[in-house]
């Protein structure tokens, strides 16, 4: 088939969220008509008033396009999105494809793959990286997985959100590629608040340490863009606490089901759900620092900038 144009093609987009507003905006300005569902439809009205057309129910936005993407929040909700009664799989327009980029359990990534792919559609799990700031600036890292052909028919549409764009193999992939990259995480966040934290407590300037530390051997991204906004006690989302512990969850159980033992992950795991305990749930990844401020006894004022 030929890849999605925006002469030739029409988009569906459901979830309008953290990350799924911005993503559907570079769509909508590329051209491509996009016709448009999410649960609160406030949260869509910049879209709407930028030139989406609104759809009252999933069903109603996969009847009319050529390609559906999804970016919901759980698996429960993916699972309602596709296989409800009025759902995609049933009432996806024949020959669509079909785009799930909510991270997921590979399993149910599988199981949509099948169920489209027995209808006559196609179907791809696409997990991204990057946060809201990727997903602004249109340079998210983008894990696909299913058949080739699918993913080359909608490449066009990856490379208007993402830049680093790699297919990962077959249904569900992506999604255990996505799982890769929250391990990574999960590890380097504890590392980094744990950081912080002795740093105060041994009653050093914490913005001199970043200076040193953010470039040596211990630099990366969470270090470099997170924890100065800790340090600002801004705990504000680019990805939800709660989103996070859903994926670290599904991690372990598919760790499980191929017989590993993960010990970093399941602290972690542990950690982030007092973080969600202590009503943070909504807050961003790096609000662990606050669970692990309150198993500590102590509290970070408010740094400003270096001097």
């Amino acid at each position: 088939m030929k890849q999605l144009s925006p002469a030739q093609s029409r988009i569906g987009w459901i979830g309008t969220g953290v990350m799924g507003a911005s993503m559907c905006g570079h769509l909508l300005d590329a051209g491509y008509p996009v016709t448009l569902h999410t649960r609160t439809k406030s949260k869509a009205r910049p879209l709407l008033d930028r030139g989406a057309a609104w759809a009252d129910s999933p069903a109603a936005v996969c009847a009319l396009s050529d390609a559906t993407l999804t970016m919901v929040g759980f698996p429960a909700d993916v699972r309602d999105v596709y296989f409800g009664p009025h759902g995609l799989i049933a009432c996806a327009k024949p020959g669509s494809i079909l785009i799930d980029m909510t991270s997921t359990d590979p399993s149910l990534s599988r199981n949509i793959a099948a169920a489209a792919s027995a209808r006559g559609l196609q179907a791809l799990d696409a997990p991204v990286s990057g946060g809201d700031l990727g997903a602004r600036k249109a340079v998210l890292s983008i894990m696909i997985g299913g058949e080739a052909a699918a993913v080359d028919r909608a490449r066009p549409l990856f490379e208007r959100l993402g830049k680093t764009i790699v297919h990962q193999g077959g249904a569900g992939a992506g999604q255990q590629a996505k799982l890769c990259n929250q391990i990574v995480i999960a590890g380097t966040m504890i590392g980094v608040c744990e950081s912080l934290l002795y740093g105060h407590t041994a009653g050093l300037d914490l913005n001199h340490v970043l200076t040193s530390i953010g470039s040596g051997a211990a630099a990366c991204w969470t270090l470099n863009n997170l924890a100065p906004q800790i340090l600002q006690r801004n705990f504000d989302p680019g990805f939800f606490v709660e989103h996070f512990v859903k994926d670290m969850g599904i991690a372990l159980d598919d760790a499980q089901r191929i017989g590993l033992t993960l010990p970093g992950l399941t602290l972690a795991h542990e950690l982030y759900r007092t973080v969600i305990a202590l009503g943070h749930g909504r807050s961003g990844t790096h609000a662990l620092f606050l669970a692990l401020e309150t198993l500590s006894h102590t509290r970070l004022a408010p740094q400003g900038p270096p001097r």
